[in-house]
């Protein structure tokens, strides 16, 4: 079954991605796809109240070997992201891990300088044992339908590159070693147990310049490097989809909606970077494989669908209505007469 792939699953391997989800079956197989790629051997997939079939697509995934699918029911109010990151240090995959990561669906490493793989980026980046990724945020670029077509094809309208449009567009992911050094994994970066001052973590930017570990927060700092690559971000998608997004809610601050001002910080559209897809068109192969596959296929479809029925839904309620009408008149907008919540 798996000969089909251009791409052989690895059961957890030595790059292994952390995350959880919610109804993003219509983005996650070229998500997959794309971080099969670029080198991750490993996805550990934690899914809560998915109506979508993103759990059935990751499950499949787990037959297949490239995925392994947890429930992570959600029935005190804590973050899901919080409570699945806590459980997956005792996972089998992530025990075995050589490196760590914890992304999203809506994240992408752009790799630079003529890189394609992981292992290749660690080698020019030398010896560490974390490694931060900036994002780029990237917006909606002024389009409104959902359509079915990849993500990194689709938003081309970013964030400058050495000028963040706001705190929340200067965050970052890290890459880290699985050696013991790090005893919490949080969404932007592992940390050290308290007792423990971390001198001895060497700790890097994406162009290979070292960091005081203890100087670590969730945003990129000054002088911050991308030369070898860049986490595009792109936290909105088109105006429906956003819709969407905002019914599902936040999956590491879940008493905060995802309204204005989260539009207002994550929808920037100040210059075009196109340089992903190099990189997008390497993991069509992929995709197409996992497209074709003959549970994943029809479920990517009705997750599409599910996805279409949602918005219409959404898009008959005279509040969800005006809030569109919001999106619309603020799509390509800088806003700054909206109560902004810094937080990652």
């Amino acid at each position: 079954m798996t000969d089909n792939f251009p791409i052989a699953p690895a059961c957890g391997g030595p790059r292994v991605i952390m995350t959880t989800m919610k109804n993003e079956g219509p983005f996650l197989l070229e998500w997959i796809a794309y971080n099969l790629t670029i080198g991750f051997t490993g996805f550990v997939i934690f899914t809560n109240d998915c109506v979508d079939g993103t759990d059935l697509m990751a499950q499949r995934l787990e037959e297949l070997g490239f995925c392994s699918h947890r429930p992570n029911p959600i029935t005190d109010g804590a973050p899901p992201q919080h409570k699945a990151l806590r459980r997956a240090k005792a996972h089998p995959w992530v025990t075995k891990a050589d490196w760590l990561m914890c992304l999203d669906a809506d994240e992408f490493i752009n790799l630079r300088d003529g890189l394609e793989t992981l292992p290749q980026f660690l080698e020019r980046i030398g010896d560490c044992d974390a490694v931060s990724f900036a994002w780029k945020l990237f917006g909606c670029g002024g389009l409104e339908a959902y359509e079915d077509a990849q993500v990194t094809g689709q938003f081309m309208l970013a964030d400058e590159e050495d000028d963040p449009a706001n705190g929340r567009a200067s965050g970052l992911k890290t890459l880290f070693r699985n050696n013991g050094k790090f005893h919490q994994y949080n969404p932007h970066r592992p940390k050290v147990a308290p007792r423990d001052e971390g001198k001895d973590v060497r700790w890097m930017d994406s162009g290979g310049q070292p960091y005081p570990m203890q100087d670590v927060g969730w945003r990129a700092w000054p002088g911050f490097s991308h030369r070898y690559a860049r986490l595009h971000h792109y936290s909105v998608r088109s105006l429906e989809s956003f819709l969407v997004k905002r019914d599902r809610g936040r999956t590491n601050h879940v008493a905060r909606e995802q309204a204005e001002s989260y539009w207002a910080d994550m929808n920037v559209n100040r210059t075009e970077d196109a340089s992903i897809l190099p990189h997008a068109k390497r993991a069509q192969p992929m995709l197409d494989a996992l497209l074709g596959d003959p549970v994943l296929g029809p479920l990517h479809h009705a997750a599409c669908d599910w996805h279409r029925t949602k918005i219409e839904t959404l898009k008959e309620q005279s509040d969800w209505v005006a809030f569109l009408d919001w999106l619309r008149v603020n799509r390509f907008k800088t806003i700054e007469n909206v109560v902004r919540d810094d937080n990652g």
